[in-house]
C-alpha cells in the first residue's frame, strides 16, 4: 500500500502540473494535493502506528470512523430503547418536561412486555383523582435528635462539584432549586460561591478530602466546618463513604487542574495534586463513625446528619447499624447508590464491576434498618438512574423516602450525552471548566428548565400513586410492583424481597438469611471479624 500511495501521489502531481500548462486554474488542486502527500510522508515515516505506515493517510479512516461513530449511532441508528447510558426514550421525556412539551406518546408502549425484567404497579379500581392544585409532597428529615429537621421534596439534584461542573451549571442548577423547592447536593467538592448565590436549599457533601473544612494536612477542622455548615442555605450535611461509580477508590485533583479558585473553594494549596484516599480519616470504626456523626451534628447546630454509600461487604453495614444500637447515635438520612451511578470519569472496571446495583442496595439497606428497629428514625434516599415518575415510585416502594437524581437533572440542563465529560470539552458547557463552553449554558433558561423537569416528574410520580389508589408515597409497598421473571412467570417485589419484620434482628432468632453478616459483623470494626482475626489475631490487634 505504501508502493501504491507513493505511485498515486506521483502521478497526481504530474498530471496536475501538466494540466496547468492548459488550465491554470488546475493549480488550485495543490490546496487539496499538499496536505495530503505531506501527512502521507509524515505516516510513512512515523513508527508509532503500523496502520498509518503501511496505509498512509487512508489508514486514519478508521480514527475518523471511532471518532464519528457514537454521533451516528446516537442520531441515526439507535433506537427508542436501547441506548446507553440514557436510552433515547428517557432522554427524550426528560427534554420534553424541561422544555414544558408535550410529553405523552402515541400509538402505545415501544417496550417489550413481555421480556424478562419488564416491570409496572398493579393500578386500583379505587384509583385516587388526582388535585393537580395540590401542593407537591414533602418529607421531613430528622430523628429524634436532630434540632433543625428538613422539610425535603421527594426529588432532588443529586451530588455533583463545582470543578466537575461548571460556574453555569452550578448556577443554574442552585436557582433551579430554589425555584423548584428542593435540594442540590453540593458533591464532595465543598460550598462554592456558585452554590451560595441564588439561595437554594443545599445539601453540604463531605467526602474523604474533607474539602472546604479540613487542615493543611488533609484531616477534619471542626472550625472550618462549622463556619459553613451553620450558613442558612445548607439544610443537611452527607458524609459520603462510597459513590456507586467508583465505590472504595478515591480520587486525585492533578496539581494543573487545582486552579487558584478551586484551591481557595476547597481549603487546599493551589498548584498542588490534592489526594481523596478511599477512606475516612475522622474515624476508623463503627464506633467512631458514630461520634463524628454526633460532632458534626453539634457543630453544625442541630441540623440532619447523615451519609452516602453505596452497598459493598454486607456485614459493614450491620456493624453500622450495631454501632447505632450500641452508642445510641444514629444518622437523620442514609443515602444509597447504586453501583450503575454516573462520574465524568471512572476506571471501566468499577464503572462495570464494583458495587452492589440500587435496587439490591435499596432493599438490603431498608431491610437491615427495618431489622434494627432503626428505620422509623431514619430515612433513606435513593439514587442510580432516576429518570422518571417510575423510577421514583419502584424506589419508594422499596423502601426510599426521597430520590435523587444527577444525570436526569444534567439532561434537563441540555445534556446530550456526548459522553466527552473527562475531557473538558463539555459541548453543553455543562462538565467542563473552559469559560468559552460554559458562556453556553445560560442560567435562567436553564433554571427555568430544572424546576419545570423537577415539577413535571413529581406530578407524574403523584399520578401513578393516584392511579394505584394512595394519597401519598410513603403509602407504596413491595406489594405494588410487578417484575416478569420468565417468559411466563411473574412475580411481585414482596416475592422477591421478602419484608424483614420490625427489629427482628435484636432478637437471638433473627431470620436464618442474616446469619452470615449478623455473625461477622461488629460496631468495633468495618472489617469482618473471622477476617481480623485470621489477618491480625483480634481486635486489640489492628494495625494503626
Amino acid at each position: 500500500m505504501r508502493e501504491s500511495f507513493v505511485k498515486f501521489t506521483i502521478g497526481a502531481w504530474v498530471i496536475m502540473l501538466l494540466t496547468s500548462l492548459f488550465l491554470p486554474g488546475v493549480m488550485w488542486f495543490t490546496l487539496l494535493l499538499l496536505p495530503i502527500t505531506l501527512i502521507g510522508i509524515y505516516d510513512m515515516n512515523q513508527t508509532k502506528h503500523a496502520l498509518w505506515r503501511t496505509f498512509p493517510v487512508v489508514g486514519r479512516g478508521r480514527w475518523v470512523m471511532e471518532f464519528v461513530r457514537p454521533f451516528l449511532r446516537q442520531y441515526f441508528f439507535e433506537s427508542e430503547t436501547d441506548g446507553v447510558p440514557i436510552n433515547r426514550m428517557f432522554r427524550s421525556v426528560i427534554y420534553q418536561r424541561a422544555k414544558g412539551q408535550r410529553d405523552t406518546i402515541p400509538y402505545g408502549t415501544k417496550v417489550n412486555a413481555l421480556r424478562v425484567g419488564y416491570e409496572w404497579i398493579g393500578h386500583s379500581m379505587a384509583a385516587i383523582h388526582l388535585n393537580k392544585d395540590a401542593v407537591l409532597p414533602r418529607v421531613l428529615i430528622g430523628g429524634p435528635d436532630c434540632t433543625q429537621p428538613y422539610s425535603s421534596s421527594i426529588f432532588n439534584v443529586s451530588a455533583m462539584s463545582f470543578g466537575a461542573l461548571s460556574d453555569n451549571a452550578i448556577k443554574a442548577l442552585n436557582k433551579g432549586a430554589k425555584q423548584g423547592g428542593f435540594s442540590h447536593n453540593t458533591g464532595e467538592g465543598s460550598v462554592s460561591p456558585y452554590h451560595l448565590e441564588h439561595g437554594g436549599d443545599l445539601v453540604w457533601q463531605i467526602g474523604t478530602g474533607y474539602f472546604g473544612c479540613r487542615t493543611e494536612d488533609g484531616n477534619f477542622c471542626p472550625d472550618t466546618f462549622k463556619a459553613t455548615a451553620t450558613k442558612s442555605s445548607i439544610k443537611m450535611i452527607e458524609i459520603k463513604l462510597s459513590q456507586g461509580a467508583k465505590p472504595g477508590h478515591g480520587g486525585i485533583l492533578p496539581a494543573d487542574k487545582n486552579t487558584i479558585e478551586i484551591a481557595e473553594i476547597r481549603n487546599v494549596k493551589p498548584g498542588t495534586t490534592v489526594d481523596s484516599p478511599p477512606a475516612h480519616k475522622a474515624f476508623s470504626t463503627p464506633l467512631e463513625m458514630m461520634d463524628f456523626i454526633q460532632q458534626l451534628r453539634d457543630l453544625s447546630g442541630g441540623k440532619p446528619i447523615g451519609f452516602k454509600l453505596c452497598v459493598g461487604r454486607k456485614s459493614e453495614f450491620v456493624a453500622l447499624c450495631k454501632a447505632m444500637i450500641e452508642k445510641n447515635i444514629k444518622p437523620d438520612f442514609i443515602t444509597v447508590d447504586g453501583g450503575e451511578g454516573g462520574t465524568g470519569a471512572a476506571p471501566l472496571e468499577y464503572s462495570n464491576s464494583v458495587g452492589m446495583p440500587l435496587r439490591e442496595g435499596l432493599v438490603f439497606i431498608c431491610d437491615i434498618l427495618s431489622g434494627f428497629g432503626l428505620k422509623k428514625d431514619i430515612k433513606v434516599i435513593a439514587s442510580g438512574k432516576v429518570f422518571t415518575g417510575f423510577h421514583l415510585v419502584k424506589n419508594f416502594s422499596l423502601g426510599a423516602d426521597v430520590c435523587n437524581s444527577a444525570r436526569g437533572m444534567m439532561v434537563a440542563l441540555g445534556c446530550v450525552q456526548s459522553l466527552v465529560c473527562n475531557t473538558n470539552e463539555c459541548p453543553t458547557g455543562i462538565a467542563t471548566q473552559d469559560p468559552v463552553l460554559a458562556a453556553g449554558l445560560v442560567v435562567n433558561d436553564k433554571a427555568a428548565r430544572i424546576a419545570r423537569y423537577h415539577k413535571e416528574t413529581v406530578e407524574a410520580t403523584m399520578d401513578i400513586v393516584a392511579s394505584a389508589g394512595l394519597a401519598s408515597t410513603n403509602q407504596l409497598n413491595r406489594s405494588h410492583i410487578f417484575r416478569r421473571v420468565s417468559e411466563t412467570q411473574v412475580m411481585r417485589y414482596d416475592e422477591i424481597y421478602p419484608n424483614l419484620s420490625d427489629s427482628s434482628l435484636l432478637s437471638k432468632d433473627y431470620p436464618a438469611r442474616f446469619a452470615h453478616e449478623m455473625a461477622e459483623s461488629s460496631a468495633e470494626c468495618f472489617m469482618p471479624q473471622h477476617y481480623v482475626i485470621e489477618c491480625y489475631g483480634g481486635l486489640e490487634e489492628l494495625p494503626d
